[in-house]
């Protein structure tokens, strides 16, 4: 594993290069570090504001990072007009560089640091919402109930650990955590994550993917119970008839 200081050595060599390009004419710290939650284990997060062609800034820094720092992967994430191109260096290191049109640079949440070049407004990423996680959750049970039934248990398996996801993220949104990528759902009370252990998948035997479909269908309906019982009150039929518990 990489050590800090040399984590950090990175993060600064990379602002270096970005100040000395002159297609980058913004660059800001994102993620962890700029809300100074960082630790050991953290990736490096980092925005630039690009001038040009963004397809040409995009190959510029992708030989960098394979020539200068040894990338090992490289994988993107559009969003908007925004690419995140996801980098793996050696040493369990994530390097996130988020490119963006100089016209759109400017921060969407709380974590952003600006290191140089300027900034606009714009609307912050609106969190999920309620409708959209009960809306996926209800929808992976019942394909998850299709796969058992075809004889298809991994993709049961995978579906039903995909709704348990969407009703962790209702819970998180409940409480005013993080509800993307699992990261407020360590800081959930034991009431709200222990009913949930019971829907871990210890084996892909019918009847063990039948038992936990159930018991992720219940703690859906104990969820929604919480925040929109008219909705809870319309899915428990059509949940009861998806375990066989009607």
């Amino acid at each position: 594993m990489i050590s800090v200081a040399e984590r950090n050595r990175i993060r600064e060599r990379l602002l270096a290069l970005a100040a000395e390009d002159a297609v980058v004419v913004g660059a800001a710290i994102t993620g962890s570090f700029a809300a100074g939650e960082g630790d050991e284990w953290s990736d490096i997060d980092l925005a630039f504001a690009i001038c040009g062609e963004m397809p040409v800034a995009l190959d510029s820094w992708t030989r960098r990072m394979a020539d200068e720092f040894a990338a090992l992967h490289h994988w993107d994430l559009p969003w908007g007009t925004t690419v995140y191109r996801v980098f793996l260096l050696p040493g369990l290191l994530e390097v996130d560089i988020a490119f963006t049109p100089e016209s759109d640079f400017g921060p969407r949440g709380p974590k952003w640091q600006t290191v140089f070049g300027e900034t606009v407004d714009g609307p912050e990423t609106p969190p999920s919402s309620e409708r959209e996680l009960a809306g996926l959750a209800w929808h992976h049970v019942l394909h998850a109930r299709m796969c058992i039934e075809r004889g298809r248990p991994w993709q049961a398996e995978w579906l039903i650990a995909a709704a348990r996801e969407q009703v962790l993220a209702l819970a998180c949104l409940r409480l005013g955590l993080a509800t993307r990528f699992g990261k407020g759902a360590d800081q959930l009370p034991p009431a709200s994550t222990r009913p949930l252990e019971a829907t871990l998948v210890s084996s892909l035997d019918e009847s063990e993917l039948r038992r936990a479909l159930t018991a992720v269908a219940e703690a859906l309906e104990s969820e929604l119970e919480q925040t929109d019982p008219a909705l809870a009150s319309r899915l428990r039929p059509t949940l009861l008839e998806l375990t066989g518990s009607a």
